[in-house]
């Protein structure tokens, strides 16, 4: 339940210094617009304001402003779109890859929720989904599982990079690990870094090397899998 403003970013001028065209939105369920907008990935078993849940109308938005990015710019190449996202944006990009893996030709999933069951027991927000989803754990595990890009991996055939912290509390790094070993053992194209003492928002508040190093593996894979620049071709400053 955050927003991005009309601000300066510095991953989004970073990725378009690499010579790609960065496009973002603020889906469904960020803050920014009305309390109806951001309750509407509310599960739809929630017994007030039920919505869509986590990876329906949240996706459906994040594809809609790719697809008007790709009708609007006739420069744009369809066949060469990567999706990027870190924490509810490494969630959505799990999921995307996962639905819509013929959609994009490389995926980068970082401090992401890949299984909210074991979330909802392991993050320092333990129990609290309960609140933010209409219904608990205890509940209505099937659901959680529903949500869960991991219940959906076998669909996930696009080549994946996954990043995490190994002191994520927020996101605990083993949901990293969940994504990480089963695509290894579907024999999918996965790569996986993992950040000693760093936390959720590490690519913020990390330490300057590892932040560096992020970037140039982002770069890295993407400029494999996109053809963009590498991160020896960026230009510095």
């Amino acid at each position: 339940m955050t927003q991005y403003a009309d601000a300066w970013f510095d991953e989004f001028r970073l990725w378009a210094g690499a010579g790609y065209a960065v496009v973002w939105c603020n889906p469904h369920g960020s803050t920014g617009y009305t309390q109806d907008r951001v309750r509407a990935i509310r599960s739809p078993l929630a017994e007030t304001a039920p919505g869509t849940g986590w990876g329906g109308i949240d996706a459906d938005d994040v594809l809609a402003a790719l697809d008007g990015a790709l009708a609007a710019v006739d420069r744009l190449d369809r066949d060469r779109v990567g999706v990027l996202g870190g924490s509810y944006g490494g969630y959505l990009t799990s999921w995307l890859a996962a639905h819509h893996s013929a959609r994009f030709a490389a995926a980068c999933s970082e401090r992401a929720v890949n299984n909210l069951e074991s979330l909802d027991w392991s993050s320092d927000a333990a129990g609290w989904f309960g609140h933010e989803l209409g219904r608990s754990l205890l509940d209505a595990p099937e659901e959680y599982r529903r949500m869960s890009p991991l219940h959906h991996v076998r669909g996930i055939d696009v080549p994946m990079l996954i990043l995490h912290s190994e002191d994520d509390l927020r996101c605990p790094v083993e949901q990293a690990d969940a994504l990480f070993v089963a695509l290894r053992l579907l024999g999918r194209a996965v790569e996986y870094w993992r950040f000693p003492e760093e936390s959720h928002g590490m690519s913020r508040d990390g330490s300057p090397r590892h932040r560096v190093q992020r970037a140039q593996i982002i770069l890295d894979f993407f400029g494999r899998h996109l053809g963009g620049r590498r991160p020896e071709q960026v230009p510095a400053g």
